[in-house]
């Protein structure tokens, strides 16, 4: 049975109504009275975010959008702060002890781990992972303040789902122009020194693909609108579940969200755009070569399936099942197969990565509890003890600490404290929403569930961390106001 959010009293008998005040149910709920003019409208900046994220790209912003949008978000927490107080969310002094890990580090950059060269821990990077860190942290408490009378869970995941459709138009693009790329603004504005920062570079110049010669041969392996092709296989992986969840309609329990039919040619038009893009990401997800990716998207089926067999939808289950078993014919019967066995049958970075994680299981052991602040260069690799590449054998050296997996890159970077830390936040936020099983818990669920997967192959900075505080502060902001006390007394 749904429950009515009380009308806020008028200040005076005869005066004009006040503007809604956000449910005093949920989280940034306003107690006493009505809140000061603020400049942005609840929820404005993180819409912003996501939905101009293809112009943030453009513009050479890209990862440093989410620091710059940020400070709105910090101003609108303080102005909250002041008003009615601010809210944490459940295990919240593990992630501030994370962020007192990371740079408490700092101080550690100068020294060198063994087995890794001299002066390779830059203080770019680690000051520019502490800022992501720290702006994430303002995404999670801004909107885990605002209830969702304020901004709605729908709204989220449809502005997430809009995303999902921009990177699988990146994708295409990088299919059938691989060598597009462009000068940002960005760019032009920086000193030509620091532009040409080869890790500053990679953040803020654009371009549409990575060329690599992961099969022998050079191919293109699509990127837009992210920075790295793993990144973007990534993010693909944890936005389709939003587009399915936000763009398409569903029976959730008790009748609560979206209604079960396509009412609306709105809602059709939504509906045949989320479908058309799923079959649309097909091509690109291959030519991507990320197997990791390929797996993340078969356990996110996979759970997504229990998830709704537990709920009794056997008919809907069945459907899925024999739309996928349909899909993966056709795939096995199209060329498609071809660059996947390909791919199968050339590890090309299997060594380089195990050499880097087992060095960050050394740099760790050496240091951890602080770790070494940031990333490091291993002296030497696999192929050869040769401190760098040659023309002889240019896969020799150069293999970076850290860069192979965010659980790896916590280990080098902040020990085995910090990892642990870091872990534990998103475990207990795992647990303790784990019966959320709505159509949007769910795909907030399976967000933060798919982090335990993809942090042995890709680091999550910044978009794909991005995803997963989302989901978390939908999952926190959804049980707090579900078990909030109704007007009456009723829960």
């Amino acid at each position: 049975m749904s429950r009515r959010s009380p009308q806020p009293p008028a200040e005076a008998a005869g005066a004009a109504p006040t503007a809604a005040a956000p449910s005093p149910t949920g989280p940034g709920s306003a107690a006493g009275g009505p809140r000061p003019r603020c400049l942005f409208a609840p929820g404005q900046p993180l819409m912003w975010l996501l939905a101009g994220y293809p112009l943030w790209w453009v513009l050479g912003l890209g990862r440093f959008a989410f620091v710059v949008f940020a400070l709105p978000m910090a101003v609108e927490l303080v102005r909250r702060h002041r008003a009615d107080g601010l809210r944490l969310p459940p295990g919240f002094g593990l992630w501030a002890l994370f962020l007192l890990w990371c740079a408490a580090g700092l101080s550690l950059i100068g020294t060198a781990p063994p087995g890794t060269l001299p002066d390779s821990g830059g203080i770019l990077g680690a000051l520019v992972r502490l800022a992501v860190y720290l702006s994430l942290t303002v995404l999670l408490l801004y909107v885990g303040n605002l209830s969702r009378r304020e901004l709605s869970d729908l709204a989220v995941a449809r502005a997430l789902g809009w995303l999902c459709l921009a990177t699988v138009a990146g994708g295409l693009l990088g299919m059938a122009a691989p060598d597009f790329e462009f000068t940002a603004p960005t760019e032009l504005l920086l000193p030509a020194g620091l532009a040409a920062d080869p890790y500053l570079h990679e953040l803020i110049h654009p371009a549409s693909a990575q060329v690599m010669e992961v099969l022998g041969y050079e191919s293109p392996r699509p990127k837009a609108p992210w920075e790295y092709t793993n990144t973007w296989g990534n993010m693909l992986s944890l936005l389709l579940v939003w587009l399915l969840a936000g763009w398409l309609r569903w029976r959730e329990p008790g009748g609560e969200g979206p209604g079960p039919a396509l009412r609306t040619r709105a809602d059709l038009l939504r509906a045949w755009t989320a479908g058309t893009a799923v079959v649309l990401a097909v091509a690109p997800v291959v030519y991507s070569l990320n197997r990791a990716v390929w797996a993340g998207l078969a356990l996110s089926l996979g759970f997504v399936l229990v998830r709704m067999l537990r709920r009794g939808r056997v008919v809907v289950v069945a459907a899925v099942s024999a739309a996928a078993c349909a899909a993966l014919a056709v795939a096995l019967l199209s060329p498609l197969m071809d660059m996947a066995r390909e791919r199968l049958d050339n590890p090309h970075s299997d060594d380089g990565r195990a050499a880097a994680s087992v060095a960050a299981v050394q740099a760790a052991n050496a240091s951890p509890v602080l770790g070494w602040g940031t990333t490091r260069d291993m002296a030497g690799s696999p192929q050869s003890i040769a401190i760098g590449p040659s023309p002889e054998c240019p896969g020799c050296g150069g293999h970076t600490i850290g860069n192979n997996g965010q659980f790896w890159l916590l280990l080098v970077a902040n020990g085995w404290v910090g990892a642990a830390l870091f872990l534990a936040f998103f475990g207990q936020a795992v647990w303790r929403y784990r019966r959320d099983s709505a159509v949007l818990g769910t795909a907030a669920l399976l967000s933060v569930l798919l982090l335990f997967w993809y942090m042995f192959f890709y680091v999550a900075l910044a978009a794909p961390l991005a995803v997963t505080m989302i989901a978390v502060a939908l999952l926190w902001r959804r049980s707090a106001e579900d078990a909030a006390p109704a007007p009456g007394g009723a829960r």
